[in-house]
């Protein structure tokens, strides 16, 4: 089924208006929220308060100390996750509070 000139699924729309508007980055910032309650069991996700882009730099906040150790020890893991998934130009760093 080809495509008609002017009709694009509603991702392709939403990602469009995040790039006009500036708000990629909180989008980007969803889907990696998405991915790891995918990829960690439901108890360790609900420890993760937010996840923010900043200039590259994915902002990871945690409530639970073992947790956030975890995540502090596997940084260079779940950094080429993160890159391999979304793609590695978008990030260079990963910060865990």
């Amino acid at each position: 089924m080809k495509k008609k000139k002017r009709e694009y699924q509603s991702s392709e729309l939403v990602k469009s208006f995040a790039r006009i508007y500036g708000f990629e980055g909180k989008l980007i910032a969803f889907e990696i929220k998405d991915f790891l309650e995918d990829y960690l069991d439901e108890s360790l996700f609900r420890e993760i308060k937010s996840v923010s882009l900043e200039k590259g730099c994915i902002i990871i906040t945690i409530d639970s100390p073992l947790l956030k150790h975890d995540f502090k020890m596997r940084k260079s893991f779940y950094l080429k996750k993160f890159q391999d998934k979304f793609g590695e130009e978008r990030f260079n760093d990963l910060q865990i509070l």
